[in-house]
């Protein structure tokens, strides 16, 4: 190598480095200072929400979406600013991109189920649709809710299953716990029970309830009294409910029950067990045969 050769080599680089190595450092500057700006940004965020969302549930749930959305533009800054380095250290970007194109619809017929798990979990956050404590019934599974993450739910049942439900599979939610709960209550009694007498009676158990200390914080409105549902074979079906506090209708209901059934009990209000009625059919010809009933003697 001449000498001449090499000055044109120094030459060239200090050139360079005067221009494009200037940018460089300039986009690299500019890529942590974004990334400074947002982590403090995000921060500020988060102070702010758990200052004043009153619900720890939505805190958790703005400060999942402000971490996703912090991701998604972390990912932006840094994509866009290696490009810009890779420009300028005269890189030619045209079959990168294009390798990152095919990569990108290989990737993407491959994580199908994945990029769908995640943008229906997005907003399972966003629209508030399920919430950490809630009872609900999604993908055929009724549990209580234990962590919703951006790309699953998960659930725990009354027999201590542990599901795991990928958002992706969740095209229906049955909230049982939002906001408020109703316990629906179809209470059959004999026909012969003077049935206005009767939901008088239950009406009064529902006030005892309500005004008891233990059980009557969790009670929303007195009891509401639907009427006479049904006539059903064996006896008439009274409809009444409670409405609640979320997740303590079963608490409610189970509790109204106990005494319903100590109640009837006490007044001999009958709560009839189903009748069966046996036909033994007719022959064409002749007599149908005889019923031989055995009793058993009682003391």
């Amino acid at each position: 190598m001449t000498t001449s050769t090499f000055g044109d080599i120094v030459s060239r680089g200090l050139n360079w480095l005067l221009t494009g190595g200037v940018r460089v450092i300039l986009i690299l500057g500019a890529i942590f200072l974004g990334l400074f700006l947002l982590r403090r940004a995000l921060t500020k965020l988060q102070n702010f929400l758990e200052g004043s969302l009153p619900d720890t549930a939505k805190v958790k749930r703005a400060r999942t979406l402000t971490h996703v959305l912090g991701d998604m533009v972390r990912l932006i800054i840094v994509a866009v600013g290696t490009l810009m380095v890779l420009s300028e250290l005269g890189i030619d970007l045209t079959p990168l991109l294009m390798a990152a194109g095919v990569g990108g619809i290989a990737i993407g017929f491959g994580a199908q189920n994945l990029v769908k798990d995640i943008i229906t979990g997005f907003f399972i956050l966003f629209e508030n649709q399920i919430r950490v404590g809630d009872v609900v019934t999604i993908a055929g599974t009724t549990a209580f809710v234990e962590e919703v993450r951006l790309r699953t739910t998960r659930m725990r049942d009354l027999s201590g299953n542990y599901h795991i439900i990928p958002n992706g599979l969740i095209d229906k939610v049955t909230n049982w716990t939002k906001d408020f709960s109703y316990y629906v209550f179809n209470m059959g009694v004999a026909y012969r029970e003077d049935v206005d007498k009767v939901m008088d009676f239950i009406k009064e158990i529902g006030a005892e309830l309500q005004a008891d200390p233990e059980f009557g914080p969790s009670i929303v409105e007195p009891l509401q009294m639907l009427g006479v549902d049904q006539f059903a074979d064996s006896a008439v079906v009274i409809k009444f409910r409670f409405k609640t506090k979320p997740i303590m209708q079963w608490t409610i209901g189970r509790e109204m029950n106990r005494r319903i059934k100590k109640a009837f009990d006490a007044r001999g209000i009958e709560i009839p067990y189903p009748h069966m009625t046996v036909y033994w059919g007719i022959p064409k010809e002749g007599n149908p045969p005889p019923l031989h009933v055995v009793g058993t003697p009682t003391l």
